[in-house]
C-alpha cells in the first residue's frame, strides 16, 4: 500500500487495522471497510446474512454506527438461477435494516465461483475511536463470540458435518457486533478488532504487534462451537488455517497441555467472528456484566496482556 500523510487520515492500512478513518470534521469522522467471500453454508439467504454481519463487523470493532452499504456481486449467471442471488441479497438488506443502514447500491460481475460482500461506511466521533493499537501492559482480554466457524464449515463441504451442526455457528455468525460494540464504549477499553480470517492468535497478534506488547491466553477458557474440535481432529482443517498456522508459529508458544486440535482452533480462519477486546482490569468485569446484558454469543475473559516483545503470544 502507498504511504500516505494526511492529517485527515486518522487510521490507515498501516496498523492492520480493521477499517480506514478519515476526519470530515472536528466531532465527525468516515469509518470504511470492505469485505466479501464465497458461500461457507448451502443456504443462499444465511450466506447473505453471514457475508453482510461480517462486512459491518469491522465498523463495530472501530467504535463506529454503520451509515449506509454497497454490495459487491459475483455471480455465475449460465450455472445459478437469478432466484437464488436474490435470496443472498435479501439476506444482507435483512442485516443491514438490524444495523440501521441502508444498502444503496453496488456492483456485480459474471464470475464462475458466486461471491457477495459488502461496502460498509460508519461514522465515529474523532476522540471515541477505537483501534487495535492501544492495548497496554494488565490488560484484560475479552472475546466476545466462540470460535470453529472455519473448521465447521470445512467439515460441511467435506460431507463430515450436517446443516443442522452448523445451527449454532450461523446463529453466530449472523448475530451482529452492535451489542458488544456497545458495551466496550461504555466501559472505556483500550483496544479491539474483530476476529476474522486470520484466526484469533492472527488478529491478536496484529493487536500486540501495533501496540508493543506481548499476551498470555488461556486456552481451556476461550469458548468454541460445538462439535469444532472433533471435527478439527478429524482433520477438517481449511487451507486458511494452516497458512495461518505457518505464519504465526514463531509468534506462538504452546504449553505441552494444550491439545492439539485446540491448537488448530485458535488458529482457526474465522467469518464473522466476535471482538477481540482489551480493557483495563478494573473495568473487566463491568465490561463482562455489559456484553452479557447485550446478549453477546460470548463474553469469555481469556487472557491478558503483558510486557514482552511485540507480535508475542504464550498459550497455557
Amino acid at each position: 500500500m502507498p504511504t500516505i500523510t494526511d492529517p485527515r487520515i486518522l487510521v490507515d492500512a498501516a496498523t492492520r487495522d480493521d477499517a480506514a478513518v478519515y476526519q470530515l470534521t472536528p466531532d465527525r469522522a468516515i469509518v470504511a471497510t470492505v469485505d466479501f467471500f464465497t458461500p461457507i453454508v448451502d443456504d443462499a439467504y444465511d450466506f447473505g446474512r453471514i457475508a453482510a454481519a461480517n462486512a459491518f463487523s469491522d465498523v463495530y470493532a472501530m467504535g463506529a454506527r454503520p451509515l449506509l452499504a454497497l454490495n459487491l456481486v459475483g455471480w455465475p449467471r449460465d450455472t445459478l438461477p437469478y432466484e437464488l442471488l436474490g435470496d443472498v441479497l435479501r439476506g444482507g438488506a435483512d442485516i443491514a435494516r438490524e444495523a440501521g443502514a441502508f444498502v444503496l447500491g453496488g456492483h456485480s460481475i459474471d464470475d464462475p465461483e458466486p461471491k457477495y460482500g459488502m461496502v460498509a461506511i460508519g461514522e465515529v466521533h474523532p476522540d471515541r475511536i477505537v483501534t487495535l493499537a492501544r492495548a497496554q501492559a494488565g490488560d484484560v482480554l475479552i472475546l466476545t463470540k466462540p470460535i470453529g466457524t472455519g473448521i465447521l464449515a470445512t467439515a460441511l463441504k467435506r460431507d463430515l458435518a450436517t446443516p443442522a451442526d452448523l445451527s449454532e455457528a450461523v446463529a453466530s455468525m449472523t448475530t451482529l457486533n452492535a451489542g458488544a460494540a456497545r458495551a466496550m464504549l461504555e466501559h472505556g477499553v483500550h483496544a479491539a478488532t474483530d476476529v476474522t480470517g486470520f484466526g484469533l492468535l492472527g488478529h491478536l497478534n496484529n493487536m500486540l504487534a501495533a501496540s508493543g506488547v506481548s499476551a498470555e491466553l488461556d486456552a481451556a477458557a476461550v469458548p468454541l462451537l460445538p462439535k469444532a474440535a472433533a471435527l478439527a481432529q478429524g482433520g477438517a482443517v481449511p487451507g486458511g488455517t494452516k497458512r495461518n498456522r505457518e505464519t504465526l508459529e514463531a509468534q506462538v508458544s504452546f504449553d505441552a497441555a494444550v491439545p492439539e486440535p485446540v491448537r488448530l482452533l485458535l488458529f482457526d480462519a474465522q467469518t464473522s467472528g466476535g471482538l477481540l477486546i482489551a480493557v483495563p482490569e478494573d473495568r473487566a468485569a463491568g465490561l463482562i456484566g455489559a456484553l452479557k446484558k447485550e446478549r453477546t454469543p460470548a463474553a469469555a475473559r481469556i487472557g491478558r496482556i503483558v510486557g514482552g516483545p511485540p507480535g508475542r503470544v504464550a498459550v497455557s
